[in-house]
């Protein structure tokens, strides 16, 4: 029997439903039972939520998590996080109150500026077309007023227009690249409907300019659309104390403030020099940067790409993380493109959403983009610090023990006994098992 459908779409939800569990589970009843089990039980807000995409049949629920004590440019926060991975906001909490009694996080913003690109192929000559582009941009510009306006009276709107030519490895191939300013917004709905006019604009300069051979009126437009990587959309955050505020850390592992300190630059420097760990170093600054953008609503998928490939702008992929030693001094310092918004999107209509910007105190973008790359650095700071010291399996496991023994079926009394035993003792997913086998028997 076939399961191929025409107008899925069309169904109901309770319809969807059916036709999944019939086709592709091997328990209907339960599968039906799971997926209505995690439906939202206020019913209004279950309809804004399957609004967000496209047939939704139920929802997939993460944890919303605080982190605490973090002090940024001299403000508290208790940061939402959303996250399934064990030890992440226990790591970031701790690092906040160990930078907390030294100064706290600073951050400032390096840009704002967001990109956009229309991609075209055009027979000419490159150089009639740059003496032709100082037209063309005020057509554009004059083109898109509209569309513009009312991004301008919040003090955005179009910074710029350049012309690439990239003749050089595709024949006729040429980009318009636009900068823009887009406020509170990540803006991504703005500057796309501002470039698919661009394009059309573009189209309608090349067919009715007066005085071209036919062939230079062939403009082929393949897309218009914006671009995730926006490396003049920056923050920078910081953190930096005496080397010997490290000496209580430094003592407990059985070393000085300085070869603690010096064992923590060399272990950034490696992720600089070595992109396999360059790789695993950056995913735990994003273990930070990703569950506060989901707490507030933004697209972790567009900050994680624009991200990684800033780390590897100069072409090799490299940390985005660095850390010195000077005069008694250490400084430890995050620079990542990130792209955020407290305006439009999600920000408003997930109910999670707007109330981490209330308990952020309903921050601007740049603010946003401040708190989270604090967040990130500090999640980075504790990832480096269990890393030489006592390893991170140490405390990772510890924070893992709850969900293996949820695994593993353990009641109540099983788990209180094992919390308490696996004080002390390595957590394996092996070593619960075998307790607990021991202690049922």
């Amino acid at each position: 029997m076939t399961k191929t459908i025409n107008g899925f779409s069309k169904l109901s939800k309770k319809e969807k439903i059916q036709w999944l569990t019939t086709h592709f589970s091997q328990n209907a009843a339960e599968a039906e039972r799971v997926l209505g089990s995690w439906q939202h039980s206020d019913d209004s807000v279950q309809k804004v939520i399957d609004g967000f995409t496209e047939n939704a049949i139920s929802n997939y629920t993460l944890p919303y998590s605080i982190a605490p004590n973090f002090l940024i440019n001299g403000v508290e926060y208790a940061v939402p996080m959303v996250i399934e991975e064990s030890s992440v906001v226990a790591a970031a909490s701790s690092a906040a109150k160990f930078w907390q009694e030294r100064g706290g996080f600073h951050a400032e913003i390096v840009g704002t500026v967001k990109l956009g690109q229309v991609h075209f192929y055009w027979p000419g000559n490159p150089d009639t077309l740059r003496a032709l582009f100082p037209e063309l941009k005020a057509r554009l510009l004059e083109s898109s007023r509209d569309l513009t306006a009312n991004m301008e009276q919040r003090g955005g709107g179009i910074l710029d227009i350049e012309l690439l030519d990239f003749e050089s490895v595709e024949p006729d191939y040429f980009q318009l690249r636009a900068s823009f300013e887009t406020c509170n917004s990540m803006g991504a709905n703005f500057i796309n409907s501002v470039l698919e006019r661009f394009a059309d604009t573009l189209e309608d300069f090349f067919t009715d300019y007066p005085g071209l051979a036919d062939e230079e009126r062939d403009v082929e437009v393949i897309m218009a659309i914006l671009s995730n990587y926006t490396p003049l959309c920056r923050v920078r955050a910081w953190v930096e104390c005496p080397i010997q505020s490290f000496a209580d850390l430094a003592r407990s592992q059985g070393m000085d403030a300085d070869t603690l300190a010096r064992r923590f630059q060399r272990a950034v420097r490696i992720a600089q020099i070595d992109p396999y760990r360059a790789t695993t170093h950056n995913k735990g600054i994003y273990n930070g940067i990703d569950a506060v953008v989901l707490a507030t609503g933004n697209d972790f998928r567009a900050i994680e790409a624009c991200g990684h490939t800033y780390a590897g702008r100069d072409g090799q992929y490299r940390s985005l993380s660095s850390c010195t030693l000077s005069n008694g001094l250490l400084r430890f310092e995050l620079e990542v493109a990130l792209a955020m918004g407290t305006v439009g999107g999600l920000t408003a209509l997930h109910p999670l959403a707007k109330l981490s910007l209330e308990l952020l105190g309903n921050p601007s973008a740049e603010e946003l983009m401040c708190i989270t790359a604090a967040v990130g650095l500090a999640q980075n700071f504790a990832a480096v610090r269990s890393l030489i010291t006592t390893g991170i399996q140490q405390g990772h496991m510890k924070m893992h023990l709850t969900n293996i023994l949820n695994h593993l079926g353990a009641s109540e009394e099983e788990a209180a006994a094992a919390q308490f035993y696996f004080q002390n003792q390595t957590v394996s997913f092996s070593a619960v098992r075998s307790f607990l086998l021991e202690k049922r028997s």
